[in-house]
């Protein structure tokens, strides 16, 4: 993987073509040639032996409540109703939640699971089953506390637009083992949060490195049925007479983009009948549908589970999956329960599903969100209570190839404020996933605007103490 130059900026070009001859187009073209050869041709190589091959990435949208899911704090319950310490309140930023608020404990109860005794909620009977394959990072924090720079963060590693998500780097940097569908794929249930597409937008990257929608109901991309009239070698004809006219503009000016339009035309022809095929998880037995609690042919999250093992299986490199509905800011005790009710099994099963045909030593599953929620009280106590954002401390986890299950990294005080033992910034985050795919985050980078970026930035340590 090498470090990737745009042409000057000073100068257009057309000019710079101009001044050196046909070379640069040449080679351009040369590059979209190899682009059309078998997939497994086209993957770049890791920097050192990978964990893993492919990740599918749970994104919880409007961030749950850790201290009601993985974060069991007594002493948060022992002061429920009393007044937030002072210590806690200096120069403390909350999106909501005004003056001195009092602390709010849990009311859902947590449970000892598998041989590991990793502690998890009783609103997770089914996570349960699979704690062992779970590493729980209880000290992730972040630099945001509102959702759209939040959400940009998470999955860009900056707070503003314009920056490759992470499915895009990798994406980037380890290329495709399936020429016939996108190497980054993205999975919605629910609205989409406060970043919009931009969560899984390509930022400065060549745009082919941009996940690629599929959606539940109609044509699962847009545009990707012949309209009307239309037979398959019509479509052929046409996409080569268009191809033809790009070649010819991709040698005259060197544009990747040209080469990023002939590639995109010919995998979306290829996805004419890769994808719906694909999409069909009504074709999967009932065992295995009871086991995800999905119903064929209605959309839901639990069946985009099903549908990231076979994206997974079918060699895609990056899934993300979207839920929305996780911003509980009042109801805490009664919302939460019905949204996890929505995951909990489909998630489960998707972790024993992959490890039963031998997947998830070659996959990480990532669980987790912008930021965590307070320990602190919104609104009123009773049933209308509820959680603030929280970027200080939250939670997240990983399942799958080089991760040591049944194990938590980090710890909280007592009321689950602050870190006090192995913080995780988003950046060690990234940096480790990059890391379990076989990539060296420093190495991994792209000039723009006169600098080499990368996804953690300037930062960013891989958390050892989850790796086996």
């Amino acid at each position: 993987m090498l470090n990737t130059s745009q042409p000057l900026q000073d100068i257009t070009r057309r000019e710079l073509l101009q001044r050196v001859g046909t070379g640069v187009g040449s080679i351009a073209l040369a590059s979209l040639l190899a682009d059309e050869l078998p997939a497994a041709q086209k993957q770049q190589q890791p920097h050192f032996p990978p964990r893993v091959k492919n990740v599918i990435f749970l994104h919880m949208v409007g961030a749950p409540s850790q201290l009601d899911l993985f974060e069991n704090k007594p002493a948060l319950m022992e002061n429920d109703g009393k007044e937030c310490p002072k210590q806690y309140l200096e120069g403390a930023k909350f999106a909501f939640i005004r003056g001195t608020p009092k602390l709010l404990g849990s009311r859902m109860g947590f449970r000892r699971c598998g041989e590991s005794g990793l502690e998890l909620s009783n609103l997770l009977p089914h996570l349960g089953g699979v704690a062992d394959e779970m590493a729980i990072i209880k000290t992730l924090h972040t630099e945001q506390f509102n959702h759209g720079p939040a959400q940009l963060f998470l999955h860009t590693g900056f707070q503003r637009f314009g920056r490759p998500t992470m499915g895009s780097w990798i994406n980037y940097g380890l290329g495709t083992e399936n020429a016939n569908l996108p190497g980054f794929v993205v999975l919605i249930t629910g609205s989409v949060g406060g970043a919009g597409n931009s969560m899984w937008g390509s930022g400065f990257l060549p745009t082919e490195n941009q996940g690629v929608e599929f959606r539940s109901q109609g044509d699962p991309v847009l545009f990707l049925s012949n309209p009307k009239g239309i037979s398959s070698g019509d479509r052929r004809r046409t996409l080569d007479s268009i191809n033809t006219l790009n070649r010819a503009q991709l040698a005259d000016v060197g544009d990747p983009e040209i080469a990023t339009r002939i590639t995109q035309y010919e995998l979306a022809y290829r996805m004419q009948t890769s994808v719906p095929e694909l999409m069909n998880s009504a074709a999967e037995p009932k065992h295995v549908h009871e086991m995800y609690g999905t119903e064929p042919g209605k959309a839901s999250f639990a069946n985009n589970c099903l549908l990231a093992r076979r994206l997974v299986e079918r060699g895609v490199r990056f899934v993300q999956l979207m839920d929305q509905g996780w911003d509980h800011h009042g109801s805490v005790f009664s919302n939460l329960p019905r949204k996890c009710k929505q995951v909990d099994q489909p998630i489960a099963a998707l972790i024993r599903d992959l490890k039963q045909r031998g997947l998830l030593d070659e996959t990480l599953v990532i669980w987790g969100a912008e930021f965590g929620r307070t320990p602190l009280l919104q609104g009123s106590a009773g049933k209308s209570a509820g959680r603030d954002h929280h970027r200080s401390s939250f939670c997240a986890w990983m399942a799958g190839g080089g991760v040591k299950g049944g194990t938590s990294v980090g710890k909280t005080d007592e009321l689950g404020y602050f870190p006090v033992e192995d913080a995780v910034s988003m950046h060690d985050f990234h940096a480790t996933i990059e890391h379990l795919l076989g990539i060296d985050h420093e190495r991994l980078t792209f000039k723009y605007q006169g600098r080499d970026f990368r996804l953690t930035d300037i930062a960013g340590n891989v958390v050892e103490k989850l790796l086996v």
